[in-house]
């Protein structure tokens, strides 16, 4: 159940810190710059539990998906998600009027991305009780020397990083809670880095 909704949101990534500093960009305040569906973006939490200028989500797993019809089985189910600014910026530098995606980059590879993703929710087991779950991943950009076999992103010296998820993406940390299954605790954690500064681009 937990796996179902682990959420893939391409509507996230940016450019490199130092490149940004040469760049004239437009931000948020400026109030010109669109969400994937043509809304206005404002500071501060939108409708749905975005806000992009401080790189968070926090509402509703059909919220994150603007209560599209498919997700409804999920709607009673939370999300909080994070990311950084290689996974979609607060700034729009490319000129296209969205925040950016990856700027600087062909594609998410090398860009240092990240995200996470906590979930949690309730359901009722065969017995007719109550259980609660709760779902935490990591999830990084693969870095531009490393390699994709059967599944499994591995870094340079031959280390594994973890498995694939989205092409570019590889999967870190996953922590699992289930007081139905009786799952408790880490489901993976990377040989190669369980955090975010391994993965950074090299300056």
């Amino acid at each position: 159940m937990k796996r179902i909704l682990l959420i893939a949101l391409f509507i996230l990534a940016s450019m490199p810190l130092a490149s940004m500093a040469f760049a004239e960009c437009t931000t948020i305040q400026d109030g010109t710059l669109l969400t994937s569906d043509a809304r206005v973006i404002e500071t501060g939490f939108d409708e749905w539990g975005y806000n992009y200028q401080a790189h968070l989500f926090n509402g509703g797993y059909c919220d994150a998906y603007r209560n599209a019809d498919w997700c409804q089985p999920y709607k009673d189910d939370e999300l909080i998600m994070k990311w950084n600014d290689a996974w979609l910026s607060n700034q729009d530098c490319d000129g296209d009027g969205l925040l950016d995606r990856h700027y600087g980059y062909t594609t998410y590879i090398g860009s240092g991305a990240w995200l996470t993703n906590h979930q949690k929710g309730t359901y009722i087991d065969g017995k007719g009780k109550k259980q609660r779950w709760e779902y935490f991943v990591k999830i990084v950009a693969a870095p531009a020397d490393a390699t994709k076999t059967g599944g499994t992103w591995y870094a340079a010296d031959g280390t594994e990083i973890g498995p694939v998820i989205w092409g570019d993406f590889a999967i870190i940390q996953e922590v699992s809670n289930d007081t139905g299954t009786g799952e408790h605790g880490i489901l993976y954690l990377s040989p190669y880095s369980a955090g975010f500064g391994n993965f950074s681009p090299a300056d």
